[in-house]
C-alpha cells in the first residue's frame, strides 16, 4: 500500500505517448506492434467501455465498496492484458483506513482487494480493471492485487482466517484466469521491480500461505 502508485503507473488518458504510437502505426500499416499497441488503446476511444452492472463483484463473498475512479483505470482484462499475477500487500493501518485511503482520489492508490484479519472480503475494483497498487505499470496491468490488514512488524495481525480466507480468493483469481499456483506468479508486494515497499513483510508465512492456495485450489471447479 502506498500513495504513489498512480504517478509510477502512468497514463490516466492519452497522453504524448499514446499519440506517438498513433503515428507510428499510421506509418507501418499492419504492423504486429502498433496492432497490438493499438488494441490496448481501444478501451480509451469514446463511447466504448465493456457492460458492468454496479455494484457486481467477481469473487462470491466479497462485499463491494468502490474505490475512487482517480486510483484505477478502466480496461477490458484479460483481452486488453492478459492476467497471469497475483501481488499480496499489507495496508500499514485497518481495515477501515485501508477502505477510506482507496476512496480517496487524493491517495493514488488502491488494490482490488482488501482482506480482513477476521477474514472478510471487499472488492474495491474489478478485476478488468487496471488498479494503482504496485507501483510499476507493468505489473499494475497484468495483476491481481489483494491487500490484508494489519503491520508488517506484527505477525499476530496474520490471523487463521486472514490466510484461510485470502487464500481462498487467490485460488478462485488463479483458476479463473490459469495462473500457476507458485512464488513466481504469487508475489508480494516487496518483489515488484522498483518498488520502496517491503510488505508483507518477514512475518508474513508464505510456506503456509501457499499450501493454503494450493489446497484451495484443488477445490475449485
Amino acid at each position: 500500500m502506498g500513495a504513489t502508485e498512480a504517478s509510477k503507473d502512468g497514463d490516466r488518458r492519452i497522453g504524448r505517448r499514446a499519440l506517438l504510437i498513433g503515428g507510428a502505426a499510421a506509418a507501418v500499416g499492419t504492423g504486429v506492434l502498433a496492432r497490438d499497441e493499438l488494441a490496448r488503446l481501444w478501451w480509451r476511444t469514446p463511447g466504448v467501455e465493456k457492460p458492468r452492472v454496479e455494484g457486481a463483484v467477481d469473487y462470491r463473498g466479497a462485499k463491494w465498496v468502490a474505490a475512487s475512479d482517480a486510483n484505477w483505470r478502466r480496461a477490458d482484462r484479460p483481452d486488453d492484458y492478459a492476467i497471469d499475477m497475483v501481488i499480496i500487500h499489507v495496508t500499514q493501518g485497518s481495515f477501515a483506513s485501508a477502505v477510506k485511503a482507496f476512496q480517496d482520489p487524493g491517495h493514488q492508490a488502491a488494490a482490488h482487494y482488501i482482506v480482513g484479519q477476521d477474514g472478510r472480503v471487499t472488492q474495491m475494483i474489478r478485476e478488468l480493471d487496471v488498479a494503482y497498487h504496485a507501483g510499476n505499470r507493468d505489473y499494475n496491468e497484468r495483476s491481481v492485487g489483494i491487500e490484508h490488514e494489519g503491520f508488517v512488524d506484527r505477525p499476530e495481525d496474520f490471523t487463521a482466517a486472514m490466510y484461510e480466507s485470502s487464500a481462498r480468493l487467490t485460488a478462485r483469481i488463479c483458476a479463473r484466469y490459469d495462473i500457476p499456483v507458485d512464488r513466481e506468479h504469487i508475489i508480494g508486494h516487496v518483489e515488484v521491480p522498483g518498488t520502496d515497499h517491503t510488505d508483507p513483510g518477514e512475518h508474513w508465512d508464505w510456506d503456509r500461505y501457499m499450501k493454503l492456495v494450493r489446497k484451495a485450489r484443488t477445490a475449485v471447479v
